[in-house]
């Protein structure tokens, strides 16, 4: 299928009623655009917090959807769809936009307009899409975004001329400032001017897709914008083949120090006020197996993973600056070439990256690989990326047994260079992993990688604000489901059996046998059967061994004093310690995780492949790293 393949008028034809004044008051419509041109800022400022994040049936393409309030109309269905460049449906990302456009994606009716976003500084290489939209004869509004930083770089277009060559109405917006707002609001009410209808050349390839968009541009007067002086100079040191590497680690060690300073106060707040709340909710309620539940299971377990909220928060603040600036698809671009040592391609950094937030989507992400071999390969080595659920774990270790310390003169602390030790773990277990798999089972030939530099912007406070708030919402909904029914369940099976109507000694219950079961394996590694029983729980998500281990030493009477971190290093040496902290930077303590990979590669193959190795090199380099440090 041609990449550019228009033959008509993709606007209302004559006689046409608009969107809005159709008889059914649910419409869909899709909002679509290349990578980078500012499509989901669009959709957030459209929507605000009234969309959700889902699947499409029977894919893991990841999708959201929201509803656009208009005053005196119904509101409107908005289907936020995967940046692509074509609809030629060659990688999942294509095929999925192809299918909702076409009205083949079960559970979602065909758009009843759609929402073209093109990149304004970019229209000549963003613009041959626009054949491929407008030939399916939907109500179609051209959306030239960034047009504020068009017009301040000496750039120039008429929309209207345009907008007679395209045969679509055409606009000059800017998603981060607001600008064209109204405009797309009228379209969506089926109030906007609409061009006289045109024909469409039909294009078969891509070059003469590409000729086409450059004629279209000029008849339309399109003046490119020239690049902005200081991108320019900026990218004489962020793609530098030596300085680029060293200012990329000097941007993810000052992240982290101040991960560790920065959240501090917060999460020294949070714990107080869990403190003393559980304190007053144990003084109101009497001794009985209620008042255990709530503050010895619920309080102790869901609020020792609530502490590090402010944290997880902090990475995710400094990730949306790094990527709204632009910085981040420079930081592709230099990892493109370890990629390529490693057998990988570029486009591999794209999901490794996202990793770090949460293996899930990250393994959703590798859908644009085109190459199978090379996408497997990804998602096998994804989870050994540090995601946002080892950091509660990292963070409490590292507190607890690592005294805060200058490490490279008031730079960089112990504590943070520890925590980018771990990071710097991972990703050498990933590599070294790809290194492996692709010189062996999933050897394949490296494709070219082609990446479009987004020219750097101030992220705009909207943007990350909502970002955060997802980020944020999604934790909680976390804490509130996963980690407090493994909290009331493990605190259920610390209280069984009975002794004389009350609980009893914890390392007599059900839980403490289950964790004495597995202590003779785990005891090489320096581990108790507290660490054990946290093991067997983190399954369901890797933080909940924090919460795990919050409610095991809050129902131990002797331990009513002593903080999570004291209690942790009166049971671990330091060898014990190095050796957890080892153990979860490779091991797959994740449940849905392995789910998603299943679904992705089609069978239980894979991700049974996935958890016996990353379990295998856990244990192993755990055992070694207790027998050195112990």
């Amino acid at each position: 299928m041609s990449d550019c393949h228009a033959g008509g008028n993709a606007e209302l034809a004559p006689g046409t009623a608009p969107p809005s004044s159709r008889a059914t008051t649910h419409r869909v419509v899709a909002i679509i655009g290349p990578p980078n041109a500012g499509k989901s800022t669009l959709f957030n400022r459209l929507t605000g917090l009234r969309q959700t994040v889902a699947n499409f049936p029977g894919v893991t393409v990841e999708h959201r959807t929201g509803k656009a309030h208009l005053p005196g109309h119904h509101d409107i269905d908005l289907v936020d769809l995967p940046g692509v460049y074509s609809l030629n449906p060659r990688s999942e990302d294509e095929r999925v936009s192809y299918k909702v456009l076409h009205g083949k994606m079960p559970g979602l009716k065909k758009p009843d307009a759609v929402i073209l976003i093109l990149d304004a500084t970019n229209l000549n290489r963003h613009l041959p899409l626009a054949a491929s939209i407008l030939s399916l004869r939907l109500p179609t509004l051209v959306v030239l975004n960034m047009a504020d930083d068009m017009r301040r770089r000496g750039g120039d277009v008429d929309i209207e001329a345009l907008a007679n060559e395209l045969g679509a109405p055409v606009i000059l917006a800017s998603a981060a400032t607001g600008e064209g707002i109204s405009a797309v609001a009228r379209f969506l009410t089926g109030s906007i001017a609409v061009p006289k209808p045109v024909e469409l050349p039909v294009l078969q390839d891509l070059p003469a897709c590409r000729q086409w968009a450059r004629s279209i541009s000029k008849e339309a007067g399109y003046t490119h914008p020239a690049p902005p002086v200081w991108t320019r100079r900026l990218d004489g040191a962020f793609l530098h083949p030596f300085w680029g590497p060293i200012v990329f680690m000097i941007v993810v060690g000052a992240v982290f120090q101040t991960i560790f300073t920065g959240a501090q106060p917060l999460m020294d707040g949070v714990e107080w006020a869990i403190r003393s709340s559980g304190g007053a909710l144990r003084a109101a309620l009497p001794d009985t197996m209620l008042r255990s539940l709530l503050v010895d299971g619920v309080w102790s377990g869901v609020g020792s993973v609530l502490v590090f909220l402010p944290q997880i928060l902090l990475l995710f603040l400094f990730i949306a600056i790094l990527e709204d600036s632009g910085y981040l698809a420079r930081a592709a671009l230099i990892a493109d070439r370890t990629m390529a040592r490693v057998g990988l391609q570029g486009k591999s950094f794209i999901p490794l990256l996202s990793a770090y937030a949460c293996a899930v989507p990250a393994i959703m992400a590798t859908r644009t690989i085109e190459s199978k071999r090379d996408r497997i390969a990804t998602i096998l080595i994804a989870p050994f990326m540090t995601c946002s659920a080892r950091l509660p774990v990292y963070t409490l270790i590292i507190a607890a047994f690592i005294p805060e310390r200058p490490f490279i003169g008031n730079l960089l602390g112990t504590r943070a260079a520890a925590m980018l030790g771990l990071y710097v773990l991972g990703f050498v277990a990933a590599v070294g992993t790809a290194k492996l798999l692709k010189s062996s089972i999933l050897r394949s030939e490296r494709t070219p990688f082609v990446l479009e530099m987004p020219p750097y912007r101030m992220p705009t406070l909207r943007s990350i604000g909502l970002r955060l708030w997802d980020r944020g919402k999604a934790f909680l909904k976390r804490a509130g489901t996963v980690i407090l029914g493994v909290s009331v369940v493990l605190w259920i099976l610390a209280s069984v059996p009975l002794v004389d109507g009350k609980a009893p000694p914890i390392e007599e219950s059900l839980a403490g046998t289950m964790g004495r079961a597995i202590e003779p394996a785990i005891k090489p590694l320096g581990f108790n059967w507290k660490i054990g029983v946290g093991l067997i729980t983190s399954l369901a998500a890797r933080e909940v061994i924090v919460g795990t281990l919050g409610t095991i030493y809050g129902m131990e009477a002797d331990q009513d004093s002593h903080g999570l971190q004291a209690a942790l290093h009166k049971d671990l040496t330091v060898g014990g310690a190095v050796a957890l902290l080892v153990f979860f930077a490779f091991a797959m303590q994740c449940m849905s995780t392995l789910a998603v990979v299943r679904r992705e590669t089609g069978g239980w193959k894979w991700p049974i492949v996935q958890f016996t190795y990353m379990g295998a090199l856990a244990y192993v380099c755990a055992l070694l790293v207790n027998q050195v440090w112990g």
